[in-house]
């Protein structure tokens, strides 16, 4: 006769309760998979991923030994709103109200490629959830620029710093007239995780913008992934923030940076990575004027 002790099941290589399972193929401090298992801890398994060509279509691996537990189409660059669209349409047609469509995509496939049908999901206010991870260049390919580079980075097609602005896409949405906008950062998981179960109560269009440091991207070791998405907060570069029925919030780690007196200087952030190692005072003052820009649209918003 078997005992307890024998009867028990062997322990599962990894907790039932992750969405991001361990073995993907990510590299060495890679910030993806840090917000996959924030959303994954919101949406668990009632979701279906819908990826574009990117690093997560690397790192997820292919059926049936994909690294996330839950429904993946791996899509072509440009589809990835228009095919959450059609998921979403027709998940409703069938009864299937309680898993939420979400296309998870990066900064090329949302900012370039995809911006067309991206602006048509949100103009049609499809009920989707659309997640820009921003890396800010195409790392997948060999770390070409794209729109949402920021001035002065290096890249392999911009070797001596890029010259133009980066895009904002979360403001281009907000300028959609979408139910909810929000940016977040892959060093703040509290307040990501808090504006994805918002998103997830929302009916509509809702977007989200993660700043997401790429080590080998950017020129960083990879201990520094989480340091480095806290500076861009803490030099009031990257400002976190809600757009949801036409009020913009501050979120909570942003809000002492209103004063910009309590900003770190933009310096600690670019000395940290390789890409910014040749950028000029002109670039980094193009930098700081991005920076009180940005803040003054914010608060004009919030006026």
């Amino acid at each position: 006769m078997s005992t307890p002790q024998a009867r028990r099941k062997p322990p599962l290589p990894y907790d039932q309760r992750e969405g991001v399972l361990p073995g993907d193929a990510a590299c060495l401090g890679c910030p993806i998979p840090i917000a996959l298992k924030v959303v994954s801890a919101v949406f668990g398994e009632k979701a279906v991923f819908v990826i574009p060509a990117c690093c997560t279509s690397v790192i997820m691996g292919t059926y049936p030994g994909q690294a996330l537990k839950a429904g993946i189409i791996h899509v072509p660059f440009a589809s990835a709103a228009a095919v959450a669209s059609g998921v979403s349409q027709a998940l409703k047609e069938r009864g299937i109200n309680d898993v939420y469509v979400i296309a998870w995509a990066g900064d090329g496939g949302t900012a370039d490629i995809g911006m067309a049908s991206l602006s048509g999901a949100a103009e049609r206010n499809d009920d989707i959830i659309y997640i820009m991870y921003d890396n800010e260049a195409y790392m997948n390919t060999g770390i070409q620029r794209s729109s949402s580079t920021p001035p002065g980075a290096w890249t392999t097609t911009t070797p001596t710093g890029k010259v133009e602005a980066k895009k904002d896409v979360a403001r281009i949405m907000i300028a959609h007239g979408v139910p909810y906008v929000a940016t977040a950062s892959v060093g703040y998981p509290h307040d990501l995780y808090n504006k994805l179960q918002k998103a997830k109560n929302i009916k509509g269009f809702r977007f989200i913008h993660i700043h997401a440091p790429c080590p080998p991207g950017w020129r960083f070791e990879p201990q520094y992934t989480v340091r480095i998405a806290k500076l861009a907060v803490e030099t009031g570069l990257w400002i976190l923030y809600e757009y949801h029925d036409g009020k913009l919030t501050l979120s909570g780690p942003s809000r002492p940076y209103l004063d910009p007196s309590k900003r770190k200087p933009i310096e600690e952030y670019i000395k940290l990575q390789g890409r910014f190692r040749g950028a000029t005072e002109e670039f980094i003052a193009e930098i700081k004027k991005y920076v009180d820009e940005n803040w003054k649209w914010i608060m004009k918003m919030m006026s």
